[in-house]
């Protein structure tokens, strides 16, 4: 077993669920501004990315455009298509905005608990049994 892939694919798991719970908490803090649009990064489709080696674009002179090295490039945050539109442009919806949040906050929990039962796992194993 290799030490590098000890944790899979858990380790970028709970980087997207962090990175999604800011821009849903945003989404929430702006419930009331005026134009406001909503925005969210796709999980299975940014995870399905971060799987594959990264292809980058090298810049060869200092006024190239940098690409992002965030774990969410700004091309994978999408605007979010509301059910119902707003009469001031804002396309948050709090029901869903809290829903999706709920559901986001429940799965990295999952991870952070599939993580500590394999730190665990590996403490004794490092430990043997005695």
């Amino acid at each position: 077993m290799k030490l590098d892939n000890v944790f899979g694919i858990h380790e970028t798991a709970l980087k997207v669920r962090a990175t999604r719970a800011e821009l849903l908490a945003s989404n929430l803090a702006n419930a009331d501004t005026p134009g406001y649009k909503a925005r969210d990064i796709d999980f299975k489709a940014m995870l399905g990315k971060e799987m594959q080696p990264a292809v980058r674009l090298a810049t060869t002179h200092s006024r190239h455009i940098n690409d992002d090295n965030g774990i969410a490039a700004t091309a994978q945050i999408g605007y979010r298509i509301p059910q119902q539109a707003s009469l001031d442009g804002n396309t948050v919806e709090v029901e869903r905005e809290q829903s999706e949040f709920s559901e986001n906050a429940m799965r990295y929990q999952a991870s952070l608990r599939f993580l500590d039962s394999r730190i665990k796992g590996l403490k004794r194993a490092l430990k043997g049994s005695g």
